[in-house]
């Protein structure tokens, strides 16, 4: 049964080790954020897009998903050409970029040692993603950005991880007459090697305008 949803938290310190790494984060940078990143964009969507984590010098430290850092110029830039951004750079909390039909939130919503969440704490973040994939939708249309994106998406919705596998440019049937549509993270470490393009990201995100409609 898919666990209850909850309103985000931005105090939220349930989970030891995270916490720890904040605090310890914070006493190095105390400009940054360093604090549970709260979701990006209009509650009333259609595209709901679930990262990973917030990253150390991205999210992190600017308290917006994907602003700031490297993964996040393949995502607005891609979402910008799909009309789902007003701009197509995110520097900051602060500027003008607006996001039109769509959120961004993250599985984890604090920044993890390595970027590397612990399946408890995915677990126990979880709620949140309950309450947003609530707030989408008939005919809503979820991206998850990796295999750990993809199985709290499953586990917010009370799915068998083995009903529907990972894998990128995968379509899989949600309740409601949604769809999650999978794709490689656009880290860094993703496209400098080639295992994600920036082709293979666009043609994410034309399916899903396309399954919106223009």
């Amino acid at each position: 049964m898919p666990v209850t949803g909850e309103a985000f938290d931005p105090h939220c310190r349930r989970c030891p080790r995270l916490v720890r790494h904040l605090d310890q984060v914070r006493a190095r940078h105390p400009d940054y954020h360093c604090a549970p990143v709260p979701s990006f964009g209009s509650a009333c969507c259609r595209l709901l897009v679930v990262g990973l984590a917030p990253g150390l010098h991205g999210a992190n430290r600017t308290g917006r998903p994907f602003t700031g850092d490297h993964a996040g110029i393949l995502l607005y830039r891609t979402l910008h050409q799909h009309g789902f951004a007003t701009r197509a750079e995110s520097v900051a909390a602060g500027d003008r970029l607006r996001l039109r039909d769509c959120r961004i939130t993250n599985a984890v919503r604090c920044l993890p040692p390595a970027n590397r969440p612990e399946p408890a704490e995915a677990r126990r973040c979880n709620p949140f993603l309950v309450a947003e994939l609530a707030g989408l939708g008939r005919g809503g249309i979820v991206v998850a950005l990796g295999a750990v994106a993809h199985a709290a998406v499953l586990r917010a919705l009370g799915m068998a991880p083995a009903s529907t596998r990972f894998a990128h440019a995968a379509e899989h049937a949600l309740p409601g007459d949604r769809r999650l549509l999978d794709s490689y993270h656009c880290s860094r470490y993703n496209t400098n090697t080639r295992r994600l393009t920036p082709a293979m990201f666009d043609r994410i995100f034309a399916r899903a305008r396309h399954l919106l409609g223009a």
